[in-house]
């Protein structure tokens, strides 16, 4: 009797024992939700119809929208590296940047800060952030496939290396494909497999697409798309194929959702869709009912604003929208403000959490933002802006609702109260990153 009793109370504390251990795991994974960046290279804010665009069709990122939140006023850098630089480490290109194609490897990225706290990391898509072997796996990816690693943009004929029959790298190594593959699709099926296979534990996946960047050719979805192909012979390609291009992207990012609703851990996971700057200058696209062109490469703001759109299922709200100003630095805080990942020991961080206003709450919504802007080295700019007013560090003060193009600075005298309050924020801006070059440099240097 005494035996029974004893294998009793044992039992119940066993079942106690396992009732604990699940509601400790259901809590961990309840504070460390899964983590999915998808970032489309090339793609502005007009290229996208829940933002207002008309040429083209993007029915899984507007379904993303009206699941989730549309920000309206995100900002990136206008050309890809010192964008993603900025996106990895939460800090303006004034401080870290170095030359076009690299990332320091002194730096500490998202990719670390979520592998340090126990994420299951990897990264799939386009990297061009540094040649080594092992560059992603030295910014916290612990799977990698990437295009355009160690490999050049280019084969030793002139093809381009991403679309057709592409080369990429897994894990460093060197891949060729020559049976009629297309790039985008393989790096796709990587970042699903390694969604299924860490659906159980927390996982951060960090997608930058290939899509949408030039050369403009064909997808395999397009009447001309040739599986024989091994890649276009000029940079730009036809222009005529972005749509097509366009309409892929989204396929793919309908593909990525998918995978996380089959799973049934779309309510424990935040998928963030962004583009990384604006639209190639070939392209022109109708927005709310004008025509829009394409301004990669400028500060305009054809150039830097883009899509933002990220979705939550359970903890935010469907079809909102939100205008406060985002720009590429707020990512990587509200990231790991989401994960519960404390950064507080981080040298410098110039972002600001969103995660408040993705929940529906005011957060802290940013009075400006700042762009320290010089991707070779070749011509500084450097401007803070608000929704209506820009001002650059040349004193050219801008009214950018007004005069979208930037083509009439407005003179500073007989301001109206609107302007000058404006100014004077942005001007104040200017001066907090005004030495942070010269100091950085005269540390390296050693002078102090």
């Amino acid at each position: 009797m005494r035996k029974t009793r004893n294998n009793n109370i044992g039992k119940h504390i066993s079942g106690m024992a396992l009732v604990l251990m699940l509601t400790i795991s259901l809590n961990a994974q309840i504070n460390q939700p899964n983590i999915v960046l998808i970032l489309a290279d090339d793609l502005g804010f007009e290229c996208v119809t829940a933002n207002g665009g008309t040429s083209y069709h993007t029915p899984n990122i507007d379904m993303l929208a009206n699941k989730g939140a549309r920000f309206k006023n995100c900002h990136s850098q206008p050309v890809c590296t010192p964008s993603r630089v900025q996106l990895m480490t939460g800090q303006y290109n004034v401080r870290n940047y170095t030359v076009f194609g690299e990332l320091d490897r002194s730096q500490i990225s998202f990719g670390n800060l979520f592998k340090n706290a126990g994420y299951k990391t990897a990264i799939a898509g386009k990297w061009q952030l540094g040649e080594e072997k092992d560059s992603p796996q030295h910014f916290g990816f612990e799977e990698s496939c990437l295009w355009q690693q160690s490999y050049p943009r280019k084969d030793t004929a002139g093809h381009d290396t991403r679309f057709s029959n592409p080369i990429l790298e897994f894990n460093g190594e060197v891949k060729h494909f020559n049976n009629g593959e297309y790039g985008p699709d393989i790096v796709s099926d990587f970042i699903c497999d390694f969604i299924e296979q860490n659906k159980d534990q927390p996982f951060f996946a960090y997608y930058p697409m290939i899509l949408s960047h030039c050369p403009f050719v064909p997808t395999p979805d397009s009447k001309d798309w040739d599986s024989q192909n091994l890649g276009s012979l000029t940079y730009k390609g036809e222009p005529k194929y972005f749509p097509d291009m366009i309409s892929y992207m989204d396929k793919l990012v309908g593909k990525i959702v998918s995978k996380i609703e089959a799973l049934g851990i779309s309510e424990n996971t935040l998928i963030i869709f962004a583009g990384d700057n604006g639209t190639d200058k070939p392209i022109i696209s109708m927005f709310k009912g004008t025509d829009y062109p394409g301004g990669k490469g400028k500060t305009t703001d054809n150039g830097t604003h883009v899509p933002l759109i990220a979705r939550w299922d359970g903890k935010i709200e469907k079809n909102r929208t939100c205008s406060d100003l985002i720009d590429f630095s707020d990512f990587l805080p509200t990231m790991c403000d989401a994960a519960n990942i404390d950064i507080s020991s981080q040298t410098t961080i110039d972002g600001v959490s969103f995660l408040p206003q993705l929940l529906g709450k005011k957060g802290k919504p940013r009075k400006w933002i700042y762009s320290w802007y010089d991707p070779r080295g070749k011509e500084l700019k450097e401007f803070a802006r608000n929704t209506k007013y820009k001002l650059y560090s040349t004193g050219e003060f801008y009214n950018i609702k007004e005069d979208f193009f930037e083509k009439t600075p407005l003179a500073l005298v007989n301001m109206n109260r609107d302007a000058k309050q404006s100014y004077n924020k942005l001007i104040k801006a200017l001066d907090k990153y005004k030495n942070i070059r010269e100091e950085k440099a005269n540390i390296k240097r050693g002078k102090n």
